[in-house]
């Protein structure tokens, strides 16, 4: 049986001991999922939030776990510009291993960043790989309005990258206009709010 807290925070492995993905640990609970599985850093793909309580506790419990915080801001409902996934691979090389990668429910930013992490590590023959980390009855990446375009991208990255590295293809090539363009030419028009320009949020969030 499953331990209490990784239920409650949608907790699973990416890679056993490497890399894990959850929801934002509320609650109270973020230090003791951090003891459990022995995690060293992590990665926050809600963005640096520093005027909310949230995010001073996460780097609170972070440094007083001796454990690293890194901000790498994802928006689910707006396609990446390259430097947002520059910003994401350059976390994965930075974060000491176990990490944990997370965003508000571990549904759908952090399923994308899970699937790009198994292609930054393990290169194009584990797409398929990758896109289980979409599976909505175990992770619960159900899309809402907006978030169709998150498990297509890894579709389109690896025809646009055209056998060459992730790394190598987000560094030099990644377009979110080309991006946008394929999503139309596959009948995915509208399956996001446009190219990201400036972090929103909700105004519930404290």
């Amino acid at each position: 049986m499953r331990p209490l807290l990784d239920i409650l925070y949608n907790f699973h492995w990416v890679r056993e001991g490497e890399v894990a993905r959850s929801s934002q640990a509320n609650f109270g609970g973020l230090a003791g999922l951090m003891r459990r599985h022995a995690l060293k850093a992590i990665v926050n793909l809600r963005g640096e939030n520093s005027d909310l309580s949230w995010w001073r506790y996460e780097r609170r419990v972070c440094a007083a776990l001796g454990a690293r915080h890194i901000d790498a801001m994802l928006d689910s409902r707006h396609l990446p510009t390259r430097a947002m996934l520059v910003t994401l691979l350059d976390a994965f090389d930075a974060a000491p291993q176990p990490f944990l990668i997370k965003c508000s429910g571990g549904h759908d930013r952090t399923a994308f960043a899970a699937a790009l992490f198994i292609l930054y590590r393990d290169g194009w023959p584990a797409l398929a790989a990758a896109a289980v980390q979409f599976d909505p009855k175990r992770y619960g990446h159900v899309p809402k309005k907006y978030q169709h375009w998150l498990k297509p991208f890894l579709a389109f990255a690896a025809e646009d990258a055209k056998g060459r590295p992730l790394a190598e293809w987000v560094h030099e090539t990644y377009d979110p206009v080309r991006l946008d363009q394929w999503l139309i030419d596959h009948g995915l028009a509208g399956s996001h709010k446009g190219i990201f320009v400036k972090p929103t949020r909700s105004p519930f969030q404290l």
